[in-house]
């Protein structure tokens, strides 16, 4: 568990909605800790629409990888990376998130949902998630806003709460450290 200093928390993402996320995360999980969350662009080194569950986690691993050269004094690196996956014929939506500190791991997945057919097609046509949502539903930049989650779900849930979820649960290491 974190000491009482200020805990630099590196997020390998500029998107408001991500580092958002983790900072809700953070802060639930360790309601008595000072943290400063600082968002970087740290590259996934996969598609920019990762589409398997393998790329995506791969992507995950790589922005930690480069976020920790580019802040190696930091006491935790974050990824989030957003994925899809065909699973019988349809094509489903989830992102990976892995949190590291000096010696700890945490990852977890947040939940998966199956993405209309007209926003699948868009995307075997080699779109990304959030531009075809965009299309489909005639947004802008629903990416850095509540995500196709948030559109398909009224608001019910958004980005922003489905990873929040997802950052508490790859936590779990990090508050029960005795049993990792």
């Amino acid at each position: 568990m974190p000491t009482q200093s200020t805990q630099i928390v590196i997020v390998a993402s500029r998107n408001p909605v991500k580092i958002s996320a983790v900072s809700s995360g953070f802060t639930k999980v360790f309601p008595d800790l000072p943290f400063e969350f600082v968002g970087i662009s740290a590259q996934s080194e996969v598609s920019d629409q990762p589409m398997t569950d393998g790329e995506t986690l791969f992507g995950a691993e790589n922005r930690i990888k480069n976020a920790k050269l580019a802040y190696p004094h930091a006491h935790f690196w974050v990824a989030l990376e957003g994925g899809l996956q065909e699973v019988d014929g349809k094509l489903e939506a989830f992102a990976y998130i892995l949190i590291e500190s000096q010696g700890q791991t945490g990852k977890s997945k947040t939940a998966t949902f199956e993405l209309p057919e007209k926003i699948a097609e868009l995307i075997h046509t080699g779109m990304e998630l959030g531009d075809a949502d965009d299309v489909v539903f005639g947004g802008t930049n629903s990416k850095q806003k509540n995500g196709s989650v948030g559109i398909l779900t009224n608001n019910i849930i958004t980005r922003t709460s489905s990873y929040e979820q997802a950052v508490i649960l790859a936590l779990i290491p990090f508050v029960n450290e005795h049993l990792y």
